[in-house]
């Protein structure tokens, strides 16, 4: 193919004109070429230069070789020197020689556009006669040959990967901007372009457009554009990215461009037939770096990798080998593996976050390139994973031989690093580095174990699984690693549904050991359900399957299965932990499938894993024990973890603690410690159990010798509250209560004195009462035990009594009437039971009832008859009323005596 060709100078008048013009043009060229082309091969002398330069002088004008393109998708092919004078003797002239390109072709036998750079085929005249010479190829100058470019990549080393993704930028994005590069020389810049297209894909190359010289950097139309410091200035001009190669101090800080570093050391590592047929891929290109022994950055050998492990099947077991060594070759790269001890590797190299390019002024280029390809935030770590993976995909798929180093990396750096530990077969390691890794990681898998800032369930497992495999020995380490486990399998609060852990050894203990007059019994009930009623089953999901069986991470219990002495160490913890907060195990276990099988002993642990299939509370119970495979009588620690299972949270009923009492025996309790836990159960039982006296009485028995002076008297008030309204309750009633209650050298529970305050009260109100005993309630003036029998006399069952007896109704006016102005508490209790309970159910009554009241009344005497008629007779006795009732009495009246009777008035307690 022959070439087009043009020459453009000042020439003498012709019949073409005078000044810059064509002077030689091949046949067909159009006019339209010419115009074009005239705006692209025009050249300025650089403003440092002479003005008038001599023949040596002007050997150093920098040359302005380019490479543009055309509207019609041609290319033109140029370069311009500087000439000096023209014909009449005026300085500043030049000459342009190019050659046309038209669209679709490329330079005789492929070659780069760059190559042509010198080439001895460029005129720097117009031919004699005007003609130009038939030129059917261009011959390379042969001054960018590999030595040249890979020394002049050496002395612009910080430039390069700066430079290169910039270039990756334009390359693939005609509006991604220009590159302006600025050196002394032109020649410099054909090199910065030979470089360029060197690294590029052949078909990118061939389309780059560059000049290696303009003095108007602005006006330029190629993509890669060089300059003189003496050209016009675009460094703050956003469309370019500026690299000045001119000044001492080269760009610092790393390229986020995985693919310019990698071709930036592949020159520095004067291995530019690397690129030949250069992969789009990165990671292919990382992976020939590798394979030819360059030396590449984390986020590079990660690429490379993560290239391996998908073409895996596809190369042969030498390129694999290969491969592998590279891979393997670097420093261990992430910081924590910095100093480690043992570690044979080099220092890490640790690598920033993401940069611009090589200057201030390349930075805003790069700032906006979408093409560049940026690392992962910690390219140590994208690193280690990508060599993981590809272990995974190796590792007894390919001859140990090929596989071993790579598995002793990934293990080296999991461990060194901190970073996730891989799963290794027993064959992955040869001998060689199955010694060489036991010897050198030794102390960072012992330091590992026991680092408390670790989850044991986590990484700590995973390295004592390497241990294993490396054979090193760290059973010395396993109980304290055990009790960190054991410690945060427990602590699990996937069995709260609020996600707030409760800490089953705090309740328990404030249940158990709490003192007498604490919060009873209601404080602790099941948040899940209320407690059963006395002698009901509990509940199927009663005492553990009312948590969310979750299980122990795969991790934990493979280790157990595996690990014969972590197993007894981490079962010997758990079972101190149960045998201390016996329902947060449960809570945090249930369901675990943690195989307490393998082992025999750990009653405690036994107890809080396995789940119970009784539904009543008492057979739950007995059950748990069996579990324990252990007799309550050689370990008596069993019976209480098996009765805080039972009962998490609350306190047997009266039924169940004297069940448990009679049916264990006072001696088990006592060697348990759950003979407190008893006593509080009568304690702090609510009032409507009515088998609490009856424990009460047994407790009384069994522990007689025992029991503080203020447990005494609030058993002794639960034993006489049982015998109230017995052949057994005996005299003076109101007067031994009170006396209980008021001689106790600790406050008796709220529970014990309110259960003994509502039995006092309905026997107050039962049929006979000795006026003995009303007296010394009324004399008392004992508030809540006044509130306690008012809440009575108030309440359906003495009213609905009332309705339906006329003896009853005489019976309790006389009480309520009986001992005016003995205590004012007691005028009050009474004068609102005459005025609010009695009053409205008389008048209600039948004329026969009201008959048959005043019968009653009348055999007790006619003054408590009179007494009632003028009680019951309405508006009529209003000053009688108040004067039996004590309104207006003389400060010097005589006390009132007992059988004394006065009618209630209107007043009383509101």
């Amino acid at each position: 193919m022959t070439l087009a060709q043009l020459h453009y100078t000042s020439a003498p008048p012709g019949p073409d004109g005078s000044g810059f013009r064509f002077t030689a043009v091949s046949a067909g060229v159009p006019q339209g070429l010419l115009r074009e082309a005239e705006q692209l091969i025009g050249y300025e002398p650089p403003r440092d230069c002479p003005a008038r330069p001599d023949a040596e002088q002007l050997k150093g004008f920098p040359k302005a070789f380019s490479f543009s393109e055309l509207s019609d998708g041609g290319r033109l092919l140029s370069r311009s020197v500087y000439i000096g004078a023209d014909y009449s003797g005026r300085w500043g002239n030049f000459h342009a020689h190019a050659v046309h390109l038209p669209a679709g072709t490329r330079l005789p036998d492929g070659v780069l556009p760059i190559t042509a750079w010198e080439s001895p085929r460029w005129a720097d005249a117009t031919p004699p006669d005007g003609r130009p010479a038939p030129l059917d190829r261009i011959e390379p100058s042969g001054l960018l040959r590999k030595d040249a470019l890979v020394a002049f990549a050496v002395s612009r080393a910080g430039w390069l990967a700066p430079f290169f993704a910039d270039l990756r930028a334009v390359a693939a994005d005609p509006g991604a901007g220009q590159i302006v590069v600025v050196e002394h020389d032109s020649a410099d810049v054909a090199q910065w372009i030979a470089l360029a297209c060197a690294v590029l894909p052949r078909e990118q190359a061939h389309r780059l457009t560059f000049t290696t010289y303009t003095r108007r950097p602005q006006q330029a139309r190629q993509q890669l554009v060089g300059a003189l410091p003496s050209s016009e200035s675009v460094a703050h001009d956003h469309r370019y990215r500026v690299h000045d190669c001119t000044g001492q101090q080269q760009p610092s800080g790393p390229v986020t461009d995985t693919w310019a570093e990698v071709c930036a050391r592949i020159w520095r590592a004067g291995r530019p037939d690397l690129f030949r047929n250069a992969p789009e891929d990165i990671g292919q290109l990382a992976a020939t770096a590798l394979i030819a022994g360059v030396d590449l950055r984390p986020d590079a050998r990660a690429a490379a990798a993560r290239w391996a492990a998908e073409h895996a099947g596809a190369l042969p077991d030498e390129t694999l080998t290969a491969l592998v060594a590279g891979l393997c070759a670097g420093p261990l790269t992430s910081s924590s593996a910095a100093g480690s001890a043992g570690n044979a590797c080099s220092s890490p190299t640790t690598w920033g976050s993401a940069q611009g390019t090589g200057s201030a002024q390349g930075a805003r280029g790069s700032a906006r390139d979408e093409h560049a390809s940026p690392p992962a935030p910690d390219p140590a770590d994208d690193e280690q994973a990508a060599l993981a993976a590809l272990l995974a995909r190796l590792d007894g798929q390919v001859p140990a031989a090929v596989s071993a180093p790579l598995a002793a990396r990934v293990l080296a750096s999991a461990v060194l690093g901190k970073g996730p530990v891989p799963m290794l077969r027993a064959g992955s390691l040869t001998p060689r580095a199955h010694d060489d890794l036991a010897r050198d990681l030794a102390p960072a898998l012992r330091a590992g174990l026991a680092d408390p800032a670790e989850s044991p369930a986590g990484r700590p497992l995973a390295l004592l699984r390497v241990a294993d495999l490396l054979d090193i020995d760290c059973q010395d380490q396993l109980p304290e690693l055990a009790g960190r486990l054991a410690r945060e399998l427990v602590s699990d609060t996937a069995g709260d549904p609020t996600g707030t852990p409760e800490p089953d050894g705090d309740r328990s203990r404030s249940r158990d050991l709490r003192a007498p007059g604490q919060p009873g019994r209601d404080q602790y009930t099941d948040p899940v359900a209320a407690p059963p009623a006395p002698g009901q089953p509990a509940p199927e999901d009663r005492r553990r399957d009312t948590r969310t069986a979750v299980g122990c991470p795969p991790a934990v219990l493979d280790a157990v299965h595996a690990h014969p002495g972590l197993r007894v160490a981490l079962f010997g913890s758990l079972n101190a932990l149960a045998a201390a907060e016996p329902a947060a195990v449960a809570r945090a276990l249930a369901g675990s499938g943690l195989p307490v099988g393998l082992q025999p002993g750990f009653p405690h642990l036994r107890m809080c894993v396995t789940p119970v299939g009784a539904r009543d509370r008492l057979a739950q119970f007995h059950e748990v024990l069996r579990v324990a495979s252990v007799s309550s009588l050689t370990d008596p620690s069993v019976l209480q973890t098996a009765l805080r299972l039972t009962w998490p949270g609350e306190l047997p009923t009266g039924l169940e603690a004297s069940l448990l009492l009679n049916e264990l025996g006072s001696d088990t309790h006592r060697a348990a410690g759950t003979r407190d836990l008893l006593i509080e159960a009568a304690l702090a039982a609510p009032p409507d159990d009515r088998d609490v006296p009856a424990l009460a009485v047994d407790l009384l028995r069994c522990f007689s010798t025992e029991l503080r002076s203020g447990q005494r008297a609030a058993l002794l008030l639960l034993e006489l509250a049982g015998l109230l309204g017995t052949e057994g309750e005996g005299e003076e009633w109101v007067t031994r209560v009170l006396s209980l209650k008021a001689g106790a050298a600790e406050p008796v529970p709220d529970p014990v004195v309110e259960r003994a305050f509502r039995a006092l009260a309905a026997r107050l109100l039962a049929e006979p009462v000795p006026t003995t005993e009303l007296y010394a309630l009324a004399r008392s003036g004992e508030p809540r035990l006044l509130a306690t029998y008012e809440k009575a006399g108030r309440s359906d069952r003495v009213g609905d009594r009332l309705r339906t007896s006329p003896a009853y109704v005489a019976a309790r006016f006389s009480d309520w009437s009986q001992f005016p102005g003995t205590h004012p508490a007691w005028d009050e209790t009474r004068n609102a039971l005459l005025t609010r309970v009695l009053r409205p159910i008389v008048r209600a009554l039948p004329a026969e009832d009201q008959t048959e009241v005043e019968t009653v009344l009348g055999r007790a005497g006619r003054g408590k008859l009179d007494a009632y008629r003028a009680w019951n007779r309405p508006g009529a006795l209003g000053r009688l009323a108040g004067r039996l009732s004590g309104r207006g009495r003389r400060a010097d009246q005589a006390d009132v005596w007992p059988g004394d009777v006065e009618p209630p008035t209107e007043g009383g307690r509101r």
